[in-house]
Formats: C-alpha cells, sequence, structure tokens
C-alpha cells in the first residue's frame, strides 16, 4: 500500500487531484469554526460535555455537520439538507413518470436531476435551520438570544441564510471533490469531519488516564472495521450469459459475465433515515420539557429520555434496530427496481441459465437479494446499537463513559469505512490506467 501511495504521488495529475481534495478539506475544517454571529458557542459545547439529556441527538447531527455543529458554525448543517434531498429524488423517481424518462437519457437526465436536487436543498436547508435551532435554543437557553420572528425579525432571517449559504457551499466544495480531486465530495467532507474529532476523543482518555478504556475501544474501533470491511466487499455473483447473434459474417455475443449483488446495497442511508425518525420525537418533546402544566412537562422528559441514545434507554436501541433492518430492506428494494436488471438483460440477449428470462429472471433476482439484504441488515443493526452494546462491557459501565466517548461513532465507522474503501477503488482504478498496481491487489 505504501509503494503504491509513492506511486500515485509520482504522477503530477493524479498528485494534483489529492493534493486538491486535502486542500478542500482544509477550507471547510476552516470554515467549520466560523460561528453563525450572535450564537454563544461556549455554551454549546458545554452543554455537549456535560452528557446531560438531549445531548446526544445534538452529537448526531454534529456527526453528520462533519463535526461543524459543535461550534455552531456557518456550516452547522453541513450536507445533511442535500443528502435528505438526495434520498427523496431518488424515492420519487420511480413514482414520478418525468423523472423515471430522465433517469433513462444519461448524463443529461442525471445532470437534470441533480439541478433539481439542488433546488430542493435551498427549502429543506431553511426548514432544517429553523427547526436546528429552535430545538438546540430549548436545551442550550441563551445561545441564540435574539433569534425568533417575534424577538428579531432581521437577525432570524440573517441567522436562517447564513446557514443555508453554508450548506450550499459545503455543496459547492464536495461538488469539486468530485469533479477534481479524488473520490466522492460530499462524503469526502463528512469523512473529514468526523476523522477530525478523534483527537479530541483520545485525549480525553488521556486526560483522565483511562488507558484500559481507551484499550477497549481501540480493540472495538479495530475489529468494527474489520467486520464492516468484509461486509461492505461481500457480493453474490450470478452468472449471466449472453446468445450469439449472426449478422452478416460477423458473430456477436457469447460471453460470460455476471451481476454482483452486493450484501450491503443501502450504504448508511438505512441509519440516516432510521436515526433521523428515531430522534424527531424528543426533539419536539424538548420544546416543551420547561413547559408551566408540570404533565405536559414531565410526559415530554419521559419522551426525551426514552427516545435519546443513551445507555439506559434500552427501548430506544431495540426500535432503532428493528428500523435500520427495515429501512435497509425498503432502500435495497426501491434502488433495486430502479436498475431494472431483468428487463436490461432481456434486451440485450443475456440470460441467467437455467432462468427463464423475463419475469422468472426478475423474481429469482429479488430472491437471493432479499436473502443476502438480511446479512446486510443484521449487521447495520449491530452496527447502529453498538455504543449500546459496549456498556454491556463490565469496565466501560462501571467507570461510566459516555456512549460518545467511542473513538469514533458507530455510523462515523460505517462512513468512514465505506469512503476510505470508495476512494482506494477509485486510486486503484487510476493507478491501474498507467500500469501501476493498485491498493487492493
Amino acid at each position: 500500500m505504501l509503494e503504491a501511495i509513492r506511486n500515485a504521488f509520482t504522477l503530477p495529475d493524479l498528485r494534483r487531484k489529492i493534493l486538491f481534495t486535502l486542500l478542500i478539506l482544509v477550507a471547510y475544517r476552516a470554515a467549520a469554526h466560523v460561528p453563525v454571529p450572535g450564537v454563544d458557542s461556549t455554551a454549546l459545547q458545554n452543554f455537549l460535555a456535560s452528557g446531560s439529556e438531549g445531548s446526544n441527538i445534538i452529537v448526531f447531527l454534529n456527526l453528520l455537520s462533519g463535526g461543524a455543529l459543535a461550534n455552531f458554525s456557518v456550516m452547522a448543517m453541513g450536507v445533511y439538507p442535500y443528502i435528505t434531498a438526495s434520498i427523496i429524488m431518488q424515492l420519487l423517481t420511480p413514482l414520478v413518470p418525468q423523472l423515471q424518462e430522465l433517469s433513462k437519457e444519461g448524463e443529461q437526465g442525471q445532470n437534470k436531476i441533480t439541478l433539481y436536487t439542488h433546488f430542493l436543498t435551498v427549502p429543506l436547508a431553511l426548514v432544517q435551520a429553523y427547526g436546528q435551532v429552535i430545538f438546540i435554543r430549548s436545551s442550550v437557553p441563551g445561545i441564540l438570544a435574539d433569534f425568533g420572528f417575534a424577538l428579531n425579525p432581521l437577525a432570524t432571517i440573517s441567522t436562517l441564510l447564513t446557514m443555508t449559504a453554508g450548506t450550499m457551499i459545503a455543496i459547492w466544495l464536495g461538488e469539486l471533490i468530485t469533479e477534481q480531486g479524488v473520490g466522492n465530495g460530499v462524503s469526502i467532507i463528512i469523512f473529514g469531519g468526523i476523522v477530525a474529532q478523534m483527537p479530541n476523543r483520545i485525549a480525553g482518555f488521556v486526560s483522565r488516564q483511562d488507558w484500559l478504556n481507551l484499550g477497549v475501544f481501540a480493540i472495538i474501533t479495530v475489529l468494527t472495521i474489520a467486520v464492516i470491511a468484509f461486509v461492505q466487499e461481500g457480493q453474490r455473483r450470478i452468472p449471466v450469459q449472453y446468445g450469439k447473434r449472426v449478422r452478416g459474417t460477423k458473430v456477436y455475443g457469447g460471453q460470460s459475465s455476471h451481476i454482483p449483488l452486493r450484501v450491503n446495497s443501502a450504504g448508511m442511508i438505512p441509519l440516516i433515515f432510521a436515526q433521523s425518525l428515531m430522534i424527531f420525537p424528543s426533539a419536539i418533546a424538548a420544546s416543551f420539557q420547561f413547559h408551566e402544566n408540570r404533565f405536559i412537562s414531565s410526559v415530554a422528559s419521559g419522551i426525551v429520555t426514552y427516545f435519546s441514545p443513551n445507555p439506559q434507554s434500552w427501548p430506544y436501541w431495540i426500535m432503532y434496530f428493528v428500523m435500520v433492518v427495515g429501512f435497509t430492506y425498503f432502500y435495497t428494494d426501491v434502488i433495486f427496481k430502479q436498475q431494472n436488471l431483468a428487463e436490461s438483460m432481456q434486451r440485450q440477449g443475456g440470460f441467467i441459465p437455467g432462468i427463464r428470462p423475463g419475469k422468472r429472471t426478475e423474481i429469482y433476482l429479488n430472491t437471493v437479494l432479499q436473502r443476502i439484504t438480511l446479512v446486510g441488515a443484521f449487521l447495520l443493526g449491530g452496527v447502529a446499537i453498538l455504543p449500546w452494546m459496549v456498556n454491556i462491557i463490565p469496565t466501560v459501565s462501571q467507570s461510566g463513559a459516555q456512549t460518545q466517548a467511542l473513538l469514533i461513532t458507530s455510523t462515523g465507522l460505517l462512513i468512514v469505512v465505506g469512503v476510505v474503501l470508495d476512494t482506494m477503488k477509485q486510486l486503484e482504478a487510476q493507478l491501474l490506467m498507467r500500469n501501476y498496481e493498485g491498493f487492493i491487489n
């Protein structure tokens, strides 16, 4: 691998792409430390360090923002509104005939869908910015004293526009990486934020001289990375045979190929789906925790307790696991239907040996996909509830370590492994084009 890295840097164009990617990451991390005007970022950081109710939800939002929310910076929402818009467009594509036609028009159609995704991102970012500020203000009083249309309409509009502009700049930086750098830009920006939090987490263990738990978490992190990488690369190869076609004096077809069905086709999307829905009740209830009515206040506090990712809230983790498994099947099915493999194979004269083309091929592929997805779904579910399972370890539970004290959160681990594997494959492809041995081989 070190030899491959050296080879990559000896190529001027590839070296330029790698350095450009690093430069964009540095620019994003710099912007992540520029706070929104009028915000008391110190109060938010103290609240996150306290580990009180509601802080776990903000920790998850901080993960999606690449660590920018901890400073309540202009990049506080990161690229999450764009991810939400992309998911919505993916779900709408098979349902809306016009979008379905665009998806079949190749690169030009995909560019239009991307444009619509950008248009959808703006209102989503405005709504999310307002909801995010309201939720954080309910948990951290005084963090934005002038926010609210009744208090200061101009300052409120300025805050919302600033946060929305930060999101669009983050998306632009990500697309610059995709076009001129290496890897998927949006994923790499999230990856950079997750990895940037590791030194602070390790420093926390060192400052407490908690060497035992540092070792335990390091071992768990390494083992989890190995399992995720193994399953992420796992696939079932379905053999495909193409019939021979004679045109004039030439014979076409007759080759053998395969369809790679991945064990985890959904990636990290089910985790984002499930956790977004799981934090929604507590985010709403947090606004009523300090209500004048005692009954409303107690009910709201109970909802925040049971729907927050803390070690004692076992109903949360069980529901989280079930929802991740369910969303994995749902999202995998949506993506698979968009590919329409059975019809494409039939048009190209391909067939699976022993399976009749058309409807029977579609049923066979769906059956195989559902079986192998079971492994991927349970892996994602296990990764999702890893912070809860870690607290079963006696040394962790006795020390009172918080779930966010993991070196990298379980969701973050999945993102990191996925981004690293994808980037390595892209670098490998670049190297193989120039007759170099790649990273994986």
